[in-house]
């Protein structure tokens, strides 16, 4: 049987073959099963559409060349997977563009993406590279030598190795913020010390007389601050300064480099002032590099803390996954025994790593456990929580035969499940993996970031130059008051005014902002969309999905539940029960939704099926199959009746549907349900039946299609459905009658996704079937529902799964899109908006006219609180609500 199946898909290759057991050998065949006008070759997505069958029995169709070729675009995005580099010693977005450099100027690399947040570097080799690990090996070196240790990360590793990887980088980041939090409190001491002898200063201008002798008297003194300073700088500052001294060396400096080389030139000045005093320099400000490294020191430790909490979400995922399973090994002389029991006497239960675990093993979940695979209940009762899965807060009640999922906890007994998807390709190992490569793809705006980033540093050391030998040569010559201000010193230095603005501009200015900005908002958006149910493949998504403003659905599966069911039969000639053993039979190995709806209603009623040859199934169409010599065919009323020479009288077909009408309304229905009517035509008689299929309008179909609209975004129904099904649920969920389109092949959905965007809209298409595959690639973002948590064409091909198969999370996902974006948007103005009002004022512009300037370690508090708001910014993103949460069903 399954030798002689045959399934048309919606991707190449161009033709198809019945093997040579088929019962049509010759020509006649085709004469006696298709019109002749039909015998021709067809295009595979034509609205219409017609097989030849020759002599060799062979299906040929021609490809819909524009749909053929944007699936396999799409195709070839989502299959060729990237080399990833494990890549780290980025600080700023600097160093992310000269990452992405190097990787680039590797004439074997097509394309890279460089995630600072992650420490991960994506790269796309060109196709003609064959050995991919050497290429890897040989990018890592390179990264390596320009002062990224990088190394390769190995694909394809098991689920206790990716989690410990995971722990691991979160282990490491939190020991960091640790070492952070130490260097900062012994940099506030030193800056306590530096500064303590204004104390008494400012306490003498108070009126209050003391704070002076002894400790105090040494605290004023230059050598004393000169030797703080030295320890600022060896001590608390020594990682900072060594790592700018190594960017430099590997020419790609970075925000290191800039608080490093003012540090080192406010130091070194007064140094040479405080040696040689002959010079008249008079330019002792030791505790400039003191407070400065103090203040960046302070703004790294919270920037840190708060980059360590964006990444919580995923924590939280990386938490639902179990790297151990008790593995139950049971005699083969007792399987009856333990078929019945959680645990028979003489059953083994073994503890083994989840990687070690196969598809059809036996394993226990006690309760309190995380079920560590995919898999059915085999003995047992329990109620299971699945909030993480289904959102869900009530738990469910499992027995034999129910099927559990990776991530989700047991409760109440003990369970003995069967394994059905290892560790690795299980729900929420998908779900993790998903959204790891999600926060690699970078937003389109992150290319405007790392055009300024790139060049940055260099730009500003020229800045400061500049404005040290404007200062230093014509300002203070030109506007001679400037040189009153206290930051040119006492005795109103040129040299120290000069330094000390030149000193600003490089600490002042914040390329991390810049770096941050975009994938600390894309990393907790993708997050919190993937523990809320909605896996979003990436900023570019993210990016097209906030722009979106019409939404295509499909009905069947979409809008409805997706769930026929059989509710009335026909047929002017035989009994129901015939019709539907014939059908039952074509469908048996069909997946639509419909198919196993007559399959499950022919089940019921214990019917056994004829067997069957030659199946072909064309998706959004119909199923044909070859049963007791003769073709049967299944589907729409159109396609049907092209398949045999035989045509039915109208008055025959008025009677049929009459008949049926009279079944359906004789049974009860409410408009909540959708009906479709698929029709059974046998060779040499021509249509013999039809069954009526209803389905059941989801509970937050209305809702959602009202709050889509509500946003202004325009709502249109595509289906392949006959025009009063489609009307039918158009009209019960709000969906006018101009934008409700009906009896469309994956041609024509594909065709009118196009033209919509050919308008100028932005277009997401919503479906679940391999018949919404074309459409779903075709339009800017497609959105999968993912049903029964089964892989199929739609999720594959979407952009964006929902994983609890929610319609209304739909309107969730646009408004988190809508949210990450605006932030993202909020991060880049306030980057580039600081940069471009402190450099200037840095720079001493309103020095002249206002006798206003920073000091340096003014600035580098200011850089600081630069990088701490774009990241706090994003933070806000997890105080985002659902849209949906009092209206999900």
């Amino acid at each position: 049987m399954a030798s002689n199946l045959l399934r048309l898909n919606l991707l190449p290759p161009s033709s198809l073959h019945i093997p040579q057991t088929c019962k049509f050998p010759d020509v006649n065949c085709a004469k006696r099963c298709f019109p002749k006008q039909r015998r021709v070759r067809i295009r595979r997505y034509c609205s219409r559409p017609g097989f030849l069958v020759s002599n060799s029995v062979e299906i040929s169709t021609q490809s819909f060349e524009s749909a053929e070729s944007s699936v396999e675009s799409v195709k070839s995005v989502t299959s060729d997977k990237p080399v990833l580099l494990d890549v780290s010693g980025m600080m700023c977005g600097g160093c992310v563009a000269r990452v992405k450099s190097v990787l680039m100027s590797d004439d074997r690399v097509a394309s890279a993406v460089v995630n600072m947040l992650t420490e991960t570097a994506a790269v796309r080799l060109k196709p003609e590279v064959e050995v991919v690990v050497d290429v890897a090996e040989s990018l890592a070196k390179r990264l390596t030598d320009s002062g990224f240790e990088a190394k390769r990360r190995v694909s394809g590793m098991g689920v206790a190795e990716n989690v410990k990887k995971w722990k691991e980088m979160v282990s490491k980041k939190e020991e960091l913020l640790v070492k952070s939090r130490n260097r900062v409190a012994f940099a506030w001491t030193l800056v306590a010390l530096c500064c303590g002898s204004h104390t008494s200063h400012i306490l003498h201008s108070l009126g209050i007389h003391i704070a002076h002798g002894g400790i105090w008297d040494l605290l004023h003194n230059s050598y004393v601050k000169g030797g703080l300073a030295v320890g600022a700088l060896l001590g608390p500052g020594r990682e900072l300064l060594f790592d700018g001294i190594k960017a430099f060396g590997k020419r790609s400096p970075n925000m290191n480099s800039l608080v490093g080389l003012g540090s080192m030139a406010a130091f070194t000045i007064s140094l040479i002032s405080l040696v040689n005093p002959e010079l008249e320099w008079d330019a002792s400000f030791f505790e400039e590099p003191v407070m400065l490294l103090g203040f960046v020191l302070l703004g790294r430790s919270l920037e840190e803390r708060a980059k360590l909490k964006a990444s919580s979400d995923m924590n939280e995922l990386l938490s639902l996954i179990s790297t151990q399973s008790r593995l139950v090994i049971t005699s083969s002389d007792n399987n009856n025994t333990a078929a019945d029991s959680v645990l028979s006497s003489d059953s083994i239960c073994v503890n083994v790593p989840v990687d070690d675990i196969r598809v059809g093993d036996s394993l226990l979940v006690l309760p309190g456990e995380t079920f560590p695979v995919d898999g059915s209940v085999l003995a047992g009762r329990s109620v299971v929580d699945e909030s993480m899965l289904t959102g869900e807060s009530l738990p469910v009640f499992k027995e034999g035969g129910c099927s559990v999922s990776a991530g989700t906890i047991n409760w109440d007994g003990p369970l003995r499940i069967k394994v059905s998807s290892t560790g690795s390709n299980s729900t929420i190992s998908k779900i993790v993996r998903m959204v790891e490569d999600a926060q690699g793809n970078a937003a389109p705006v992150q290319r405007l970031a790392d055009a300024i980033a790139g060049p940055f540093v260099y730009t500003i050391m020229s800045l400061s130059a500049v404005t040290f030998a404007f200062w230093y040569y014509i300002g203070s010559n030109i506007f001679p008051d400037v040189l009153l201000n206290d930051i040119a010193g006492p005795d109103g230095d040129p040299l120290a005014l000069s330094l000390k603005l030149a000193v600003d501009v490089l600490v002042v200015s914040c390329p991390c902002a810049l770096g941050l900005a975009t994938p600390t908002a894309i990393l907790i958006g993708t997050s919190l969309g993937a523990k809320r149910g909605y896996l979003i493949r990436g900023g570019d998504v993210l990016e097209r999905l906030a722009s979106v403003d019409c939404v295509a659905l499909d009905k069947t599966g979409t809008l409805t539940e997706g769930r026929p069911v059989v509710s009335g039969i026909a047929s002017l000639r035989y009994e129901e029960q015939e019709v539907l053993k014939l059908a039952a039979a074509v469908e048996k190995t069909a997946t639509h939704p419909i198919a196993k709806a007559i399959v499950n209603e022919a089940e019921a009623l214990n019917q056994e099926t004829p067997e069957t040859r030659g199946q072909l199934t064309e998706p959004g169409f119909g199923t044909l199959a070859e049963i007791d010599g003769r073709l049967v065919a299944v589907g729409s009323l159109e396609w049907v009746s092209d398949r045999f020479l035989k045509k039915n009288d109208s008055s025959d077909m008025v009677k049929l549907e009459s008949f049926l009408d009279n079944k359906l309304s004789s049974t009860s229905s409410t408009s909540r349900y959708s009906k479709t009517v698929v029709y059974v035509g046998r060779e040499g008689e021509g249509i013999i039946g039809a069954i009526a299929i209803s389905d059941c309008l989801r509970q937050d179909a209305e809702f959602t299609v009202a709050r889509l609209q509500e946003k202004g975004i325009k709502t249109v129904l595509l289906s392949g459905d006959r025009e009063g099904a489609v009307a039918t649920v158009a009209k019960n969920v709000g969906i006018e009658s101009e934008s409700t389109n009906y009896s469309l092949s994956p041609e024509m959905k594909f065709e009118f996704i196009s033209n919509l965007q050919s308008s100028g809209h932005r277009v997401a298409m919503v479906g679940d079937g391999i018949n919404d595959a074309p459409s779903l690639a075709q339009a800017d973002v497609g959105i999968a529902l993912k049903i029964e948590a089964q892989e199929n064409a739609a999720s594959n091909t979407a952009s964006v799964i929902l994983v609890r198969n929610k319609l209304s999370h739909v309107v969730d996902a646009l408004s988190l899109a809508q949210a990450t974006m605006s932030k993202v948007y909020q991060n880049l103005a306030w980057a580039i908006a600081y940069n471009v009002i402190s450099i200037p004022i840095a720079a001493g512009v309103l020095l002249p006219q206002y006798d206003f300037a920073m000091t340096p370690s003014l600035s580098g508090g200011l850089m600081a609180l630069s990088s701490i708001f774009v990241v706090s910014n994003s933070l806000l993103l997890q105080l985002h609500k659902s849209e949906t949460s009092g209206n999900s069903l």
